[in-house]
């Protein structure tokens, strides 16, 4: 949608007010979102917390005293999934358009030829996470998003149009193999009374420690040293966190845990 608008509305007109169109039709896949988020049921082991009255009336002061390393844990497990992520999303453009001299529409599709790829992997990924553990595929994807950060940017270096599509297509797959069991991960680190506070607090945690700053770092890197290569160190430096704090979280992976670590 995005490359639609753009590819209808002048540059300086998009930068302005364009860019608010595809924004605004997002309206219509909130709304599906929220259609099939209130046909879910909820889990049995919450019908069973709620039948049994044992909810806890402010759940965010409670599992940050009851359980603040899980909470730290889940934050420092994603930095490996946002960090890259942002840079891959958002600074590609600056560097894209800026140090390789690509034309915005083409890299816009091909983060759309990378999201529609994602569309398979994330769920596939999850699914093999099922079978080999959800802490081994995460931890598969974290080395692999440490790893891939220098051939990443050797591949925009080309300014081969080819191999810069291939580079953003696979500079996703790393994240996918961490995002598809990262929910299931982190949900499991808590008791079921705290477990949706406790996801959320960490989730967004690291929104704020990794994510939002890592488009800010990147461009500072490369202002400093000239250099994706100083961004490739940054994001192996997140991932080497990732990889610290996914092996210290437990896997419950195809354990019964309604009831696992839940005490008053």
């Amino acid at each position: 949608m995005a490359v639609l608008v753009f590819s209808r509305i002048s540059g300086d007109q998009f930068l302005v007010w364009g860019w608010r169109i595809p924004f605004l039709l997002s309206l219509v896949m909130i709304a599906i979102g929220l259609y099939i988020r209130l046909g879910i049921m909820e889990t049995p082991a919450f019908r069973r917390i709620v039948a049994e009255k044992r909810v806890e009336r402010v759940p965010v002061i409670e599992v940050i005293k009851r359980q603040p390393r899980s909470i730290i844990l889940s934050a420092l497990a994603r930095m490996a999934e946002q960090a890259p992520a942002y840079i891959y999303l958002a600074f590609v453009f600056a560097y894209g358009t800026q140090v390789i001299h690509q034309d915005r529409d083409f890299l816009l599709s091909s983060l759309i030829v990378a999201g529609i790829i994602s569309l398979g992997t994330i769920p596939l990924a999850g699914h093999l996470s099922d079978r080999i553990g959800r802490k081994r595929m995460y931890l598969i994807g974290a080395v692999l998003t440490g790893l891939f950060g220098f051939a990443y940017f050797a591949m925009l270096n080309t300014a081969i149009p080819a191999v810069v599509l291939l580079a953003i297509v696979l500079s996703f797959i790393p994240h996918d193999l961490m995002y598809g069991p990262q929910a299931a991960l982190i949900a499991e680190c808590f008791t079921p009374r705290l477990r949706y506070s406790g996801c959320s607090i960490g989730y967004q945690l690291s929104s704020v420690i990794s994510g939002g700053p890592a488009p800010l770092i990147a461009t500072a890197l490369l202002a400093l040293t000239g250099s994706g290569y100083a961004i490739a160190l940054y994001i192996l430096f997140c991932a080497i966190v990732s990889i610290v704090a996914t092996a210290l979280m437990p896997d419950y992976t195809n354990r019964d845990i309604s009831e696992e670590h839940d005490k008053p």
